[in-house]
């Protein structure tokens, strides 16, 4: 009796089982409408956004077809169209509530981002999603993110959204701003066993172009790759948004997923271009080309850190390195650290591999020899102070066998110099015996010249160019006031940058000027003393005022020889910003009480070196500094500048 009992009761919840399958199967449908409609009202109403289709049916248990979807944000343009789109699904994935699409179909979807003036389509993008999001402080601290479980998550979504196989028919994607647009078409898009090819119509404000891109798609392997060619592509909408262009032939990105773990994550992959040529005027005046670049990445991602693995290579024309890079977040703030070693290699490897028209006065230049490169950069955004900054390039037998477009050594002999003002030349002159105001460094005070070197570089006659203190204290203080405060210049710097450089503020700039400074410094192009003698004679020391000829004039009427110790230390001090001079003065022509500080300094840093004994540092007295040139007359024509803080360069006695 017992076993008939239980027997009865397996057969009806089976066939209760049964009943239940069978009834949901039939309302299928009606379920997945519900479901979905409930879904689309949600996100609709959240993002006040007009969402409509006009079928959705699950043509099989693994199968579904949507068809007539719209996306209309309110009083904006349509953002979404979509003609129809026929998905199969993994029934194993989906068992375990992942989606992955193993073939799809999909016709007509059309996606317009519009901007007329300040509004556009798009605009509930970046719009809070509720009052408590709108309402909270933008100081308050963000907690470390988990990395890894971010990544997973949105690859998870890329893999499981594309498919193996499939056909995608008349995909277009719009961007319009005012009478401005951009569109690209692709008629069709065939995927097949993973592969893909198809074409795409770029349409730039009538300017079309043709492409070919073709790939794999491998959601089981976790891989993807895609190539895109042409004779010429030029990548629309950045001219007008960025004003950079960017062209190249071939452009290929490819990368697998690793997963190791709940805890790691790890990308590999690489990208190539050829025929890559870039402009904008933040990097340089001229057109650069890069005839070859590559990139092959090993990216380990952990919960709270993204490391570049050193085993990752880097490779422009004919030089490679492996750099390491790691970001990580700790109790809310960032520490990154950067490290490169490129181990001796020829010096020619280098040279020729500089992108033309980025270092101008490099291009066709021949040296011969070895060089090697260091480089650490580590920075604990919670203990600014501590950040280490390391950056030295060696050489063995370097020699420079012909010049390109300039000769690094003309300043060894008299040359032409041209002053700028706002980018635009003010004066010409000869620097050498030809010019009426030229002076030789030994008619110029030891008095003057000391203060200079105090005020500016006090180690100028035995560093090669560069003082990575100055340059990490420079960055520490940059980073503490977020904006560029200070430069840590060197002498050698300024003048490879006022002799050789245009006056366009770029990153290449920076680049170019550390490659002649280094070439200048290490292969003896110009002797110190001479690159001493070149600035003293061509610094800005006022207001169309250059050279210490012209200073010694301009501010007391006399030749600099007749500079007393006070004057000496009034002109070193004028140096970081000569066209302010009339701050440091009362409008009779006296110095204000405000520099005794400074005149201190810099006098105990003279009797230090031996060029005046205690007694005169002492004795120093900012009284003596009156105005008798050219100087003093000027304050009859104009009112004083306001004042406004003034800040030296010191270093410390080389």
């Amino acid at each position: 009796m017992k076993k008939q009992c239980i027997l009865r009761i397996a057969t009806g919840l089976i066939g209760l089982l049964l009943l239940l399958t069978a009834g949901g199967y039939i309302l299928r449908n009606v379920l997945l409408n519900h479901m979905v409609e409930q879904r689309l009202a949600s996100v609709g109403k959240r993002h006040e956004l007009d969402i409509r289709y006009r079928h959705l049916t699950l043509k099989s248990i693994n199968t579904v077809l949507f068809e007539g979807l719209s996306i209309v944000p309110h009083e904006r343009d349509t953002l979404l169209t979509l003609g129809s789109l026929q998905a199969r699904l993994s029934l194993w994935e989906l068992l375990q509530g992942n989606v992955q699409i193993r073939h799809l179909q999909l016709d007509s979807l059309a996606v317009r981002f519009v901007k007329h003036g300040s509004e556009a389509n798009y605009d509930f993008l970046f719009r809070p999603t509720s009052e408590a999001d709108a309402s909270a402080p933008s100081t308050t601290p963000r907690s470390e993110e988990d990395y890894t479980l971010r990544i997973n998550k949105l690859l998870d979504l890329v893999f499981g959204f594309l498919p193996g196989n499939g056909t995608l028919t008349h995909l277009n994607i719009t961007e319009q701003k005012d009478n401005n647009y951009v569109n690209l078409h692709i008629p069709q898009f065939n995927i097949q066993d993973h592969r893909f090819r198809t074409d795409i119509v770029a349409d730039e404000d009538h300017y079309v172009q043709r492409w070919q891109a073709e790939g794999e798609i491998n959601p089981s392997d976790r891989r993807l790759s895609a190539t895109l060619h042409a004779p010429h592509i030029t990548l629309p909408y950045l001219k007008r948004r960025l004003g950079a262009e960017v062209s190249f032939d071939s452009l290929t990105c490819r990368f697998e997923q690793q997963c190791l773990g709940r805890e790691l994550t790890r990308l590999i992959g690489q990208t190539e271009v050829n025929g890559l040529k870039v402009y904008h005027r933040r990097l340089s005046p001229e057109l650069v080309n890069l005839d070859h670049g590559r990139l092959e990445f090993h990216l380990n991602i952990a919960p709270t850190s993204i490391e570049l693995d050193s085993t990752s290579l880097v490779r422009f024309n004919r030089l490679d390195f492996h750099p390491y890079l790691k970001v990580e977040q700790k109790n809310g703030y960032w520490h990154l650290t950067s490290v490169t070693d490129k181990p001796w290699f020829p010096a020619e490897d280098l040279f020729t591999s500089l992108p033309r028209g980025l270092f101008d006065n490099l291009d066709d230049i021949r040296i011969k020899g070895q060089l090697a490169y260091h480089f650490l950069l580590d920075v604990d955004f919670a203990h600014l102070d501590s950040l280490k900054l390391e950056s030295e390039l060696k050489g063995k037998d370097v020699h420079i066998e012909s010049y390109g477009h300039t000769n690094l050594s003309k300043m060894a002999e008299e040359f032409e110099y041209t002053a700028y003002e706002d980018d635009r030349p003010v004066r010409t002159f000869a620097v050498g015996p030809s010019w009426e105001h030229f002076t030789p460094l030994n008619q110029i005070p030891a008095i003057l010249q000391m203060a200079v070197l105090q005020s500016e570089d006090g180690a100028f006659f035995y560093h090669q160019g560069f003082l990575p203190d100055a340059l990490r204290e420079a960055l520490i203080q940059d980073l503490k006031v977020h904006r560029f405060a200070r430069g840590g210049s060197t002498i050698s710097m300024q003048l490879v940058k006022n002799v050789f450089l245009n006056r366009n503020k770029n990153i290449a700039r920076k680049l170019e000027e550390a490659l002649i400074v280094w070439l200048i410094e290490h292969q003896r192009l110009t002797s110190k003393e001479r690159m001493y003698e070149v600035y003293l004679n061509i610094a800005e020391w006022g207001p169309l005022v250059y050279g210490i000829h012209e200073a010694a004039d301009f501010y007391f009427a006399k030749r600099p020889s007749e500079l007393t110790l006070e004057e000496s230390i009034y002109l070193a001090s004028i140096i970081p910003k000569p066209k302010h001079f009339k701050n440091s003065f009362t409008p009779d022509g006296r110095l204000k009480d405000s520099q005794k500080g400074y005149f201190r300094l810099i006098a105990q840093r003279l009797a230090a070196k031996g060029i005046i004994n205690e007694a005169q540092a002492e004795g120093v007295d900012i009284a003596n500094v009156v105005l008798r040139g050219p100087a003093k007359e000027s304050f009859a024509l104009s009112k004083p500048e306001p004042s406004s803080s003034e800040s030296h360069r010191f270093t410390e006695p080389g």
